[in-house]
């Protein structure tokens, strides 16, 4: 089956510095390094790691709300990376984004109907009732009340800001949506009612998620598949089932040690937590070879040197880490 996504190569590097006073050389942060990944219709692959790893800005570059450096990025075999802006506009239709702030990403001086309507009209159209009927059903859709449509975004709680960047983004009945931590920002007692209503309109639409988070037990609950990034870099990538009960990567499985396990009968079945030590290296100057060296409890010398090549140690399990290519002792 050809996915719905398929990125290659994709490497986004944000020039820093350059020509000024003190004619400093340009360096690059290498926010997104080589990554090659894909999302199958209907699915929802999760994308975790730390802050400040990449995970924002691969997002942005699948949907190009962002140039890439270099890469391809194919929706449904098109490559969206070289579309001319009349034809991406065309293609924003099927690629829209939920934002990970409510309370940034909503014009304060825009009423709610006026902001989910407005990528209708971007769209060419009118504001008429016909376009009423449809962001009066998407509002309440998403669980909006009726009297909502004439409020402005001061006047709703961080749940409810959130619910409305949820039907701005499926307004255009699009099939891939880019979630960017929409619930990191909520309050906890609010996160599962956020994810439970992602997880129906899913169902309901047929969407397509990339779903990306710091917390696994968040993306575990809505993921198909699961990716770990790590400085720039995929280092694993598996069904969300399978990453949890066999994480490969030292660096996945230091992610899942950290997770609170509240039962006592599953806390002993549980194997020793990997720690890590230092913090997340510069992605102005990424540690050479394997990237994760730094921090690593079992780094070799070959990871210091030659840069991890990726394996498929079983059918959908694939992991960059020398662990899995040395030889036993």
């Amino acid at each position: 089956m050809t996915p719905l996504i398929a990125a290659t190569g994709l490497t986004k590097h944000f020039p820093v510095g350059g020509d000024g006073f003190l004619r400093r050389r340009a360096m690059a942060l290498r926010a997104v390094d080589d990554v090659s990944l894909t999302i199958d219709a209907g699915e929802t692959l999760g994308l975790v790691g730390e802050s400040g790893c990449g995970k924002s800005t691969l997002g942005r570059l699948l949907i190009r709300l962002i140039p890439a450096t270099r890469g391809t990025v194919l929706f449904e075999g098109t490559d969206v990376l070289h579309l001319s802006h009349r034809a991406l506009r065309d293609a924003r239709r099927s690629m829209q984004i939920v934002f990970q702030d409510p309370y940034g990403a909503l014009n304060p001086r825009m009423a709610v109907e006026d902001i989910v309507m407005e990528p209708l009209l971007i769209h060419g159209a009118r504001r008429g009732d016909e376009t009423r009927r449809r962001v009066a059903a998407m509002m309440d859709r998403v669980g909006l009340p009726s009297g909502a449509r004439g409020r402005f975004p001061h006047e709703f709680s961080g749940g409810q800001r959130q619910r409305i960047g949820i039907a701005r983004a499926l307004i255009l009945e699009p099939r891939f949506v880019v979630c960017d931590e929409p619930v990191s920002a909520l309050d906890v007692s609010v996160q599962a009612q956020i994810v439970n209503l992602l997880s129906d309109l899913q169902r309901d639409l047929g969407l397509t998620y990339l779903f990306i988070a710091h917390d696994l037990a968040v993306v575990n609950h809505i993921s198909t598949r699961i990716a770990v990034m790590y400085l720039g870099k995929i280092v694993e990538t598996a069904e969300a089932s399978r990453l949890f009960a066999a994480p490969l990567h030292p660096y996945t499985q230091a992610l899942i040690g950290a997770v609170p396990v509240m039962h006592p009968s599953r806390r002993r079945g549980r194997s020793e937590r990997t720690r890590l030590s230092g913090d997340l290296p510069s992605a102005l100057h990424p540690p050479s070879g394997c990237r994760f060296h730094t921090r690593c409890p079992y780094v070799m010398p070959i990871c210091r040197e030659q840069e991890p090549a990726t394996v498929n140690p079983a059918p959908g399990h694939a992991v960059a880490c020398h662990l899995m290519t040395a030889p036993n002792e």
